[in-house]
């Protein structure tokens, strides 16, 4: 999903206030009393709305995910684990059923059941749902029985499960009653009940969402997993009982409050400060590195490039020119000055993490100005052209954007930066309307997510989804089909290697980097991080 992750929020002029949080001493789960406890989370980011299926961002799903779950999630180690389905399996090349978890109650004390799993993932499907990428080559979904849901696929699909992670379950009843059916139109700027409100089977429930102010989640009692344990007998859930998420979008002022302990853990501190955060022995890091990476994209739809100064013509379309812009950027140099070293430079389209990427790809090609202008001269640009880069305005996207266009200045490509916020930005994104655009990418391990949402050719009914430019391959669209129905995944290892040496020679998007994963908090504090930069509540302990 697109880290592509960013939200509207605006400057907070002072630190975040602080909470009045009342401690209470919860039952014991598992061995020995739990101490309850509050934690005050901060990012640059807001969710901008509840709604599970409105939105496939990471920072929107940071939340909506805490309240809604899915049929399958991950452990700890990032591997895939039941959630409200107990167990699958393929009972036919083109037919999955999944057992669903019985005694799961949503927060408004209803019971999930078979007809809510039928709802929603129609819900997902069907338009103006940002996640229906997702579940291409899904026919229909049947209830067999008050345990059971059948998935009916166009062809066979070795690996539906990893798919189902963030394909939020919601209750029927509750989305009809307030006129719900459909996911929130957000690209519309729609405002529905789901927008400000929710009613979930997760771990947490929506207690208050303050738009570009705060997110108040609240420990829900009734969540199944509260009596789950690991393989060593021991409970595996944390102990918080309140969680707000505040967007501060000033990097001074986000650290400031933790410093002050008006927030307890950063998502996103500020690179330049690492070193001293390090060095700081009121604070504990936790690093990893990420599943997702950094891209520009290009225009490779219209016939004259729009926000530029060349008529009747789109420069993007030449090959030449996009390995004019790959050359232009020095990556290491935007890692060293703008990320302060917390970074990978690469050449690959998906993390080596990912099932499938080779790793000979992530080599970048070289940092060269003159074969860049000599490109240029090539294709018919000496004195190059102008062209708007569009960006999220988030400090160090921003830094980094600004970097670039520096860069391609350089070798004459006069770029001009136009930075936005995230309700105008991402919209931008997802409805290809930009030039030239800087965003990111968290991928999953399985490859065929990503694939489809940003290398498969768009359309509206959920193929391309994050494709900005509007690449088009035909070979590609028909390798990643495949892909989808591959049942040997050797072969569908083969072919993700194969549509990813494709893009690498159509370059339909310039590879940028990987960031270190880096979050900042109190020593109380104790979370398991995944590489796709996402905490998981139901495993934060404070102390």
């Amino acid at each position: 999903m697109p880290d592509i992750a960013s939200s509207f929020v605006v400057p907070m002029r002072r630190p975040a206030r602080r909470l009045i949080v009342a401690f209470a001493l919860l039952a014991a789960l598992g061995t020995g009393p739990l101490h309850a406890a509050a934690l005050r989370v901060a990012s640059a980011f807001d969710p901008q709305t509840m709604d599970p299926h409105a939105l496939a961002l990471l920072y929107h799903s940071r939340i909506a995910f805490q309240i809604h779950e899915s049929l399958t999630s991950r452990d700890e180690r990032f591997k895939l684990e039941p959630a409200l389905a107990t167990s699958w399996q393929a009972t036919s090349p083109t037919t999955w059923r999944f057992k669903l978890r019985q005694g799961v109650k949503f927060h408004d004390g209803s019971a999930f059941t078979a007809d809510d799993a039928v709802f929603s993932i129609e819900r997902t499907m069907a338009p103006p749902s940002q996640r229906a990428f997702q579940l291409k080559g899904v026919k229909a979904v049947k209830k067999v029985d008050d345990a059971t849901i059948e998935f009916q696929l166009e062809a066979p699909d070795a690996v539906l499960p990893e798919k189902l992670q963030f394909v939020a379950m919601m209750s029927r009843a509750w989305a009809e009653k307030h006129g719900a059916v459909k996911a929130q139109d957000f690209n519309a700027k729609q405002e529905t009940f789901t927008v400000r409100n929710a009613n979930g089977t997760g771990p947490f429930q929506l207690s208050s969402f303050q738009p570009d102010v705060r997110v108040v989640l609240k420990r829900h009692d009734g969540w199944w997993g509260w009596a789950d344990k690991g393989a060593d007998g021991r409970p595996r859930h944390g102990n918080l009982t309140e969680v707000s998420f505040v967007p501060i979008r000033s990097d001074a002022t986000r650290l400031a409050a933790l410093a002050s302990g008006e927030i307890d853990l950063v998502l996103d501190p500020p690179y330049q400060d690492i070193a001293r955060l390090k060095a700081d022995t009121r604070i504990t890091l936790q690093q990893t590195a990420d599943i997702g990476q950094q891209y520009l994209t290009f225009d490779q739809a219209r016939d004259e490039l729009e926000f530029s100064d060349v008529k009747g013509k789109n420069p993007f379309k030449d090959l030449r020119v996009r390995r004019a812009v790959y050359h232009a950027i020095n990556v290491p140099l935007i890692i060293d000055k703008v990320l302060r070293g917390q970074g990978t430079p690469t050449g690959a389209f998906l993390s080596p993490l990912v099932d499938g990427s080779p790793p000979d790809l992530d080599k970048r090609l070289p940092f060269d100005p003159a074969r860049a202008r000599a490109l240029l001269a090539e294709a018919g640009y000496p004195n190059g052209f102008a062209v708007t880069l569009d960006c999220v305005n988030v400090a160090w996207r921003e830094n980094a954007c600004q970097a670039m266009a520096a860069m391609l200045t350089q070798v004459g490509i006069r770029t001009t930066l136009r930075s936005s916020t995230t309700g105008t930005f991402f919209p931008k994104l997802s409805q290809g309307t930009a030039s030239f655009i800087e965003y990111g990418w968290t991928a999953a391990p399985d490859a065929w997510n990503s694939l489809n949402a940003l290398f498969r050719t768009f359309d509206r009914a959920g193929f391309g989804t994050f494709n900005a430019g509007r690449y088009s391959n035909p070979k590609v669209d028909t390798l990643i089909d495949q892909i989808r129905t591959e049942p040997d995944l050797t072969r569908r290892r083969a072919m993700v290697t194969t549509v990813l040496r494709l893009v690498a020679e159509d370059l339909p998007y310039i590879p940028l980097y990987r960031r270190t994963l880096t979050w900042a908090m109190k020593k109380n504090v104790s979370v398991v991080q995944w590489p796709n930069d996402t905490m998981e509540l139901r495993w934060v302990r404070v102390k």
